[in-house]
């Protein structure tokens, strides 16, 4: 008999069966108990069930000669599986099968398992099986699209609510650590490596070890070699991306295939169900959105200086569009002075690209000079803008969205109008029944055309709002700096997308919110 351990309680349905079984050998003097074989929890879709394949294992060797279930479903509700190992496996060891409350027994009575009534309960077992399996999907996703947390564990920095597992609440024990995980990326520009190296170095438990150990909890991970709970690269990396962090849940990452096939499968992203501000953040929205941008970036920690440059993941070469490195150098004066050169050129070979070098004063220079060109730019944009609206010259297209709602609004009220009038001049016999009827259809699909015409308009005037309300915010931006004098990493982040270099020193900036800008003017 299997033995259930103290992580898990038997169900009452399981104790209930082995009541009924140990019942049914009792009164049979020709049965005798060799083992009790229970897949607690586990579907019974599916025939690689650990207790299952060691019965499997027992037949093989003759330990058994009989398998006695409580009836068919207990097997299993495989429609096809359920039938082969009842015609084909069993027979071929030698096994009797009982099916107690189906009143199944292949050696008692041989035609109970050949009749019409066996494969017919198995095709309803497995229709039962096919049939909870939409109901559970479509519940729990439900529950998903109400941002609702469904999972077993929540993410590191999470743990459940006790007044409610279905919510989130922060993890007082490691917030601070995940803290630390952004603040050492964002700010001192760390990799994923050297994170691991101090959280390591610090003694720090990673996720699998804090579950396990510090909030005992159930948690197995078959990535975790004996007890090593150590932090890895793939760890920080999906802890940096994860959107938990800012008050989101983000579920349906992956599925089963089926309700019989449960090898697991990755969703496309954009099938993922994200419900915004379900939980308290740990990690404001500004920090995670640059985390974001630097992993898409090609930064370095400087070996000498362990700080992180300003230009870190920003400037690439005009022609081949890779990276620039930074070297140093001696001029005649014996004043040193840094400068950048193709990394195309410098590592692999000089007949793939040129060196495209410039000077790190100079580059400064340029991109201050630049950045302040663009705040005047837009400072004189914004006085025009202001000026437009203060005529009375407001966006055009705008008030004239706002005109045609109104508009589609009267036509619609006027047909409502018409449709209650027509029944009564039907009720009145002024009209035919017919005519009625095609009027009645006619105000109908008016009716309905003219309320997606509306619906239309009205997204049409929200996107508006929400391009108005960021072009103001973007110009805001901009205008804060005016008058810098010295670049730091935070003005770069917030208003640069890449620095292209040229082969004779000029260079390319690509700002954010240029395309912005252009089509503004």
């Amino acid at each position: 008999m299997k033995i259930i351990g103290k992580e898990k309680q038997e169900s009452n349905s399981v104790t209930s069966q082995k009541n009924l079984l140990n019942e049914f050998v009792e009164e049979h003097e020709d049965l005798a108990v060799y083992d009790t074989y229970i897949d607690d929890g586990f579907t019974g879709t599916d025939f690689n069930r650990p207790s299952f394949q060691r019965l499997l294992e027992d037949m093989k060797c003759g330990n058994i000669n009989c398998v006695i279930v409580k009836d068919l479903s207990r097997l299993g509700r495989n429609y096809i599986e359920v039938g082969n190992y009842i015609e084909q496996v069993f027979p071929l060891f030698n096994i009797r099968f009982i099916a107690v409350n189906d009143f199944v027994d292949s050696f008692k009575n041989p035609s109970s398992t050949n009749t019409i009534l066996v494969p017919f309960k198995n095709l309803i077992n497995d229709e039962y099986a096919r049939d909870t399996s939409i109901k559970i999907r479509t519940s729990l996703n439900g529950k998903k699209k109400k941002g609702e947390f469904i999972g077993a564990f929540p993410s590191y920095g999470y743990i459940k609510d006790p007044k409610d597992k279905h919510k989130l609440v922060v993890d007082k024990m490691v917030a601070d650590v995940v803290r630390k995980i952004f603040d050492w990326n964002v700010n001192y520009g760390l990799g994923k490596i050297e994170i691991c190296h101090r959280l390591n170095n610090l003694g720090i438990l990673n996720p699998t070890g804090h579950k396990k150990i510090e909030l005992a909890q159930n948690y197995n991970n078959c990535g975790i070699v004996g007890d090593s709970y150590t932090w890895t690269p793939s760890t920080i990396r999906n802890i940096l991306k994860n959107e938990v962090y800012i008050g989101n849940t983000v579920q349906g990452k992956r599925r089963a295939k089926s309700y019989k096939i449960h090898k697991v499968e990755n969703v496309p992203e954009e099938e993922w169900i994200k419900i915004e501000n379900t939980h308290e953040p740990i990690i404001d929205k500004e920090t995670f959105k640059k985390a974001q941008e630097l992993s898409k970036r090609d930064i370095k920690v400087s070996q000498k200086t362990k700080e992180l440059s300003v230009w870190a993941g920003f400037l690439k070469c005009n022609d081949c569009g890779y990276a620039m490195n930074k070297k140093s150098s001696t001029n005649k004066s014996e004043k040193r002075y840094e400068y950048y050169i193709c990394s195309t050129y410098r590592k692999k070979s000089n007949t793939l690209c040129t060196k495209h070098s410039i000077k790190q004063e100079n580059l400064e220079k340029a991109v201050l000079k630049a950045i302040n060109l663009h705040i005047d730019l837009l400072i004189n944009l914004e006085e025009i803008i202001k000026q437009i609206n203060d005529s009375n010259f407001q966006n055009k297209d705008y008030e004239n969205i706002e005109n045609r709602i109104s508009a589609k609004k009267d036509k619609l009220s006027k047909i409502l109008n018409f449709k209650r009038n027509i029944y009564e001049d039907w009720k009145n016999e002024d009209i035919t029944k017919e005519e009625y009827l095609e009027y009645k259809q006619k105000y109908e699909n008016d009716i309905e055309r003219l309320k997606q015409n509306i619906e239309e308009l009205k997204n049409e005037k929200q996107i508006e709002d929400m391009q108005n309300k960021a072009q103001n915010e973007w110009i805001q931006q901009f205008i804060k700096k005016k008058g810098i004098t010295e670049l730091s990493r935070d003005i770069m982040m917030e208003l640069i997308d890449y620095i292209y270099v040229k082969e004779n020193g000029d260079i390319i900036i690509k700002f954010k919110f240029k395309d912005d800008i252009n089509n503004i003017l």
